[in-house]
């Protein structure tokens, strides 16, 4: 953002930045949820589930809220850093925001528990990657990041759990 703005007009583009964030990853949440809502009446519920797996109403405030702490982080970065010179942070942010969404489809869209597995490993890898990259630029948009990684860690056991209860 230049110094050159008025503090009105700087306002206006901190609150706009944040909604695009905003959108951008709820958007992911809104696709995901349309993926999911495919198989998660049917398929999903033939399964074999571990004692630990969550009840089915929990999913969507945690991946709400986890959305919502990933475009403020972005967004905090974004006002340290811009656009231009933070393309390479905000390549992997949206990366990681692919491969979220291509975890609902491997594992819903497609039933595939283990290439959805596979895929969700990567994706944890990415996701700590960017915590750090975030937490560098902006500590709390780092530790905005933290719930994340521990959603997708457990996702991660739940996801070897159903592959290893339901094998293909």
């Amino acid at each position: 953002m230049t110094d050159m703005m008025n503090p009105r007009t700087k306002t206006v583009t901190k609150v706009i930045g944040l909604f695009i964030f905003l959108a951008l990853c709820l958007l992911v949440g809104v696709i995901g949820g349309f993926i999911t809502s495919s198989s998660v009446e049917t398929w999903y519920q033939t399964l074999n589930k571990p004692s630990f797996n969550p009840p089915d109403w929990l999913f969507a405030p945690v991946w709400s809220s986890l959305y919502i702490m990933m475009a403020i982080a972005a967004w905090r970065v974004w006002l340290r850093i811009g656009l231009a010179d933070g393309w390479l942070v905000f390549v992997l942010f949206f990366l990681q925001l692919i491969l979220n969404l291509a975890w609902s489809y491997l594992f819903f869209g497609l039933h595939r528990i283990d290439l959805a597995l596979l895929e969700i490993i990567i994706l944890l890898t990415l996701i700590i990657i960017n915590a750090v990259v975030f937490w560098r630029i902006d500590r709390l948009a780092g530790m905005l990041f933290m719930p994340y990684i521990v959603w997708v860690f457990y996702a991660n056991i739940l996801n070897f759990s159903l592959l290893m209860m339901n094998p293909t």
